[in-house]
C-alpha cells in the first residue's frame, strides 16, 4: 500500500480525470488525499465538488510515494504556479512518481524535470513541453523512469492503471 497525493487547481479541474484516477487507486488499496491552493469546497470543471484534505504549500513530499497533478482549465492558472512546480520538483528530485494528465504536465515542464522525457498531454500545450526540451509523443499514456504522463479524460482509465501498475512495482 501506497500513499499518494493528487493535486487539483482550485475551481474547474477536470472531473472525469480526478474521480477516475482517483477510484481507481482506492480500489487498489493505495491512501490518496487531495491537495490544493486552499481547502473547503471547490467545484469541477463538470460540476462535480470536492474538498481537498490540504494546502499544498503544507505538504511534506516525505510523506508520499506520489505525486498526481490533475488537468482541466482551472489549471491553466496554475501552470507556472510557484508552488505547484516546486512540489513537482521536490518529489522528482526524491524519486518518487511524478504523475500529469491534460494540461497539467506543463507543470512538469516549468519545474524542469521533463528535459529529454518522452511526455504526452493535452495537445494545447505542446508546444510548450517541446521548448523545455520534451519528445513528445502525443500517445495517450507515456511512462518515462519516474514520470508518467496521459493526454487527457479519455485516457483517465489508462493513465490510473499505469499509475497503480508503477505503485504496485515499488511496493512490492
Amino acid at each position: 500500500m501506497t500513499k499518494v497525493l493528487m493535486v487539483v487547481a482550485p475551481k474547474n479541474f477536470r472531473d472525469t480525470e480526478y474521480f477516475v484516477t482517483k477510484r481507481m487507486l482506492e480500489e487498489a488499496n493505495h491512501v490518496v488525499e487531495t491537495a490544493s491552493k486552499v481547502t473547503g469546497e471547490i467545484t469541477g470543471f463538470e460540476g462535480r465538488i470536492l474538498n481537498p484534505d490540504h494546502r499544498l504549500v503544507d505538504i511534506d513530499p516525505e510523506e508520499y510515494d506520489a505525486i498526481i497533478y490533475i488537468g482541466g482549465q482551472g489549471m491553466n492558472e496554475y501552470l507556472s504556479d510557484e508552488e505547484f512546480t516546486r512540489q513537482a520538483k521536490r518529489f522528482f528530485e526524491l524519486k518518487k512518481l511524478v504523475a500529469a494528465i491534460c494540461i497539467a504536465p506543463a507543470v512538469l515542464a516549468n519545474a524542469g524535470i521533463l528535459q529529454g522525457k518522452k511526455v504526452t498531454s493535452w495537445d494545447g500545450v505542446k508546444d510548450l513541453l517541446i521548448s523545455k526540451g520534451v519528445i513528445y509523443t502525443g500517445s495517450d499514456v507515456e511512462i518515462d523512469s519516474n514520470v508518467i504522463t496521459a493526454i487527457g479524460p479519455a485516457a483517465s482509465e489508462a493513465f490510473g492503471l499505469k499509475i497503480c501498475e508503477y505503485l504496485t512495482k515499488i511496493s512490492s
